[in-house]
């Protein structure tokens, strides 16, 4: 045995070590989530979202976004993406749908969701992406940036790829409230305060610049909110008096104080659930 000390802290960082991450089988599921400590993707087999036609009110954003994706999935130069706004606006439930819709004709297009607390190791799965001979659209929901959060320096090596720039094979789609990814207040603080305002923010302000494309989500009207729930009940197949099922989603908006896709859903659930219907999804 040897007793040379540089040996046995090589072995002992050896050890300490995780064991590198298994060449992926992407061809087991159409989506994978991304997990860190160890690094891994677990596939995920049946994805939890809802038809694209469903989704009423956004026709310009799921336009975009499908012709954006549809090129990509094709080999073709596409744009990253930013969708932004109004919350419970079908943000997340658009980036799945689209996905969706082009995988049953494009199989080798995955759908990879990376939450925002992991993306300092978002260096280590574009490297594994990287080698694999499909093509990813990288998720990441709800993404925002506090003052003090560093996050954001690990996002740039997705949308501007450092030296090696961003894999060919990847594109990146994120959702948040905010439009430049940081509170309002925030930045009118930073710039209020700051000796020098106009860089103060300038970093993470410019952040969501690295965006091809911006798509905005605002409040629903009335009247899309009540096609929404039209568009449900006659893709599963419920009939309901016209009238009362105004009625009945007028005042579940009116109780929940708000109007979105995401109210309509959940009215339409309890809905369904009155009239017999298992697992409306």
């Amino acid at each position: 045995m040897c007793d040379d000390p540089l040996h046995r802290i090589a072995a002992a960082l050896e050890r300490m070590s995780p064991a590198p991450l298994p060449t992926p089988d992407f061809s087991a599921a159409p989506a994978f989530v991304w997990h860190v400590d160890p690094d891994r993707l677990e596939p995920v087999t049946r994805v939890n979202r809802v038809a694209l036609d469903l989704l009423v009110g956004i026709d310009r954003a799921r336009e975009t976004l499908l012709d954006n994706t549809r090129r990509f999935a094709e080999g073709f130069a596409a744009n990253n993406a930013l969708l932004w706004g109004a919350r419970g606006m079908g943000k997340s439930s658009l980036v799945k749908a689209v996905h969706g819709r082009l995988a049953r004709s494009h199989p080798e297009l995955k759908l990879v969701e990376l939450q925002r607390e992991d993306l300092p190791s978002v260096g280590r799965l574009l490297n594994h992406l990287r080698a694999a001979p499909q093509r990813f659209v990288l998720f990441c929901d709800d993404l925002s940036f506090s003052h003090d959060d560093q996050h954001y320096k690990s996002l740039k090596a997705v949308l501007d790829g450092g030296i090696e720039g961003r894999p060919e094979n990847v594109v990146f789609y994120a959702t948040s409230n905010r439009r430049h990814l940081m509170p309002r207040d925030m930045i009118e603080n930073e710039r209020s305060s700051a000796i020098s305002p106009s860089e103060a923010v300038e970093e993470k302000v410019s952040l969501s610049d690295r965006f091809g494309l911006w798509l905005g989500f605002h409040p629903c009207s009335q009247d899309e909110f009540l096609a929404m729930i039209d568009g449900y009940c006659a893709a599963h197949d419920l009939r309901i008096d016209p009238e009362t099922l105004r009625a009945e989603a007028i005042e579940w908006q009116a109780t929940r104080g708000s109007r979105s896709g995401r109210v309509a859903w959940q009215f339409f659930t309890d809905l369904a659930g009155r009239h017999g219907i298992r697992g409306a999804d």
